[in-house]
């Protein structure tokens, strides 16, 4: 009798409000497919209350058409409108079985964490359901001490601890951030070296984050 050992699929999962998509954020998602050995990468930007932002960004079509135009040329790279269409509150672990019903039970989720966001964890919706459901994958900054997990023995139990403490990925070392570069097109300053050329030609012909700041 011939086993079946055709290996699970890989999925990573990266959110993020992607207001712009830059190039740490490609940078990131490169190492991580690599890290993990992942199939494909998911970009899902989030969904945004216009009551809760506070600055002007881009609306939820133009985020996702960026991304979309950041990633033509990567092969394992796609973008998800799921949470942007999904009414709020959105959760992740609503996120992760979305794409369980799309993918099926045999593939492998993972979920991308900034490690700035690891003392939020426990109060994640369903948390202990969703380390069940998917691989959390904590992105550290090589500059970065390696954080603590022990801390989360009582709340997590050892085997969710040891799942988080193997699966930290050190991100490239890109000093780029979303807010910086809506302060720079604000300011009338140079982005080509923060985004790609498309996105970048696309945030000056749609006059986005003119007025950010």
């Amino acid at each position: 009798m011939l086993l079946n050992l055709a290996r699970k699929k890989k999925v990573l999962l990266f959110g993020g409000s992607f207001d712009p998509i830059h190039n740490g954020h490609i940078a990131v998602a490169r190492y991580a497919i690599e890290h993990i050995g992942a199939d494909e990468l998911v970009f899902i930007p989030a969904h945004r209350s216009p009551h809760k932002q506070l600055l002007p960004g881009a609306i939820a079509s133009e985020r996702l058409h960026m991304i979309e135009l950041a990633i033509a040329g990567e092969q394992r790279m796609r973008v998800s409108d799921c949470e942007v269409k999904r009414e709020p509150p959105s959760y992740t672990i609503d996120t992760v079985r979305y794409f369980r019903g799309q993918y099926g039970d045999d593939t492998e989720f993972y979920w991308l964490v900034g490690a700035d966001m690891l003392n939020d964890l426990p109060r994640w919706y369903r948390i202990r359901e969703l380390l069940d459901e998917c691989t959390i994958c904590l992105m550290l900054r090589p500059e970065f001490e390696t954080p603590k997990l022990d801390r989360f023995m009582d709340i997590f139990g050892h085997e969710q601890v040891g799942k988080l403490e193997q699966n930290i990925i050190l991100n490239p070392l890109v000093d780029i951030s979303s807010t910086e570069i809506r302060r720079r097109v604000a300011a009338g300053e140079d982005i080509s070296h923060m985004v790609h050329p498309v996105v970048a030609i696309y945030i000056k012909e749609h006059s986005l984050y003119r007025g950010a700041f």
